[in-house]
């Protein structure tokens, strides 16, 4: 009950409060985008779409990307990133495990390539010097993406200007990990991506707490998936 009170509050504040609207900045948005090199399924194009509408509204989002491994949440989680980061505010991606930590990482750091933006990591696998350097970078605000594990939460990260945090699946990170993202700044903007939501995730999309894209067209090519 106390849980599920300190969600309804947070989810309450975060309705009260207003954020700065951050427009897909023109032209070079486009650019960023035709990077992609796979065609857009119609589902992946509306969650793409409600994406940067949330990010323009005036108050913070909190959206649910539900869809299977494979269908292009990533790709939504880039083109926020890419928002929020030409926008001067800063995105952390937190995933639960060090292989996918690292294979987010990779993906980042070749799209935002040639981009005015500075892609970091850190986990346990990153050497200390190196996580002590971007932990340093982080608080100055000389990085504007930083791709890790629950290590991105530890009290020893600070944030020049936190805007957009990206949770990818979060059924592996405990309440408390998750809440203490949130709790970083009322007006954070949430994204989070999963292909198996956890119940009360659901049933806070479907009541309305939070906002819910759903994924569910294959990409081209894409053979079913048979049991």
């Amino acid at each position: 009950r106390d849980m599920a009170d300190g969600l309804l509050r947070i989810a309450a504040a975060r309705q009260l409060t207003r954020a700065d609207p951050m427009p897909a900045p023109e032209g070079l948005y486009e650019e960023f985008a035709a990077r992609f090199p796979y065609h857009e399924t119609d589902d992946q194009l509306a969650a793409i779409e409600d994406t940067p509408k949330d990010l323009t509204a005036d108050r913070p989002m909190d959206r649910l990307i539900c869809g299977d491994v494979g269908f292009g949440k990533t790709e939504v989680a880039l083109r926020a990133a890419f928002v929020v980061a030409m926008s001067g505010q800063q995105v952390a991606i937190v995933c639960p495990t060090t292989l996918l930590a690292r294979q987010h990482y990779k993906t980042f750091v070749e799209r935002f390539q040639g981009w005015p933006v500075k892609v970091r990591r850190l986990s346990r696998l990153v050497p200390t010097a190196e996580a002590n350097q971007t932990r340093e970078d982080l608080r100055k605000g000389e990085v504007e993406i930083v791709v890790g594990t629950h290590a991105v939460l530890s009290k020893q990260v600070e944030f020049a200007d936190l805007g957009l945090v990206i949770v990818d699946e979060e059924q592996h990170f405990g309440v408390k990990h998750k809440e203490a993202l949130k709790n970083l700044r009322a007006e954070v903007h949430m994204l989070t991506l999963t292909a198996t939501p956890i119940p009360r995730t659901l049933q806070m999309a479907l009541s309305g707490i939070r906002e819910m894209s759903i994924i569910a067209t294959p990409p081209v090519d894409r053979l079913a998936v048979r049991t």
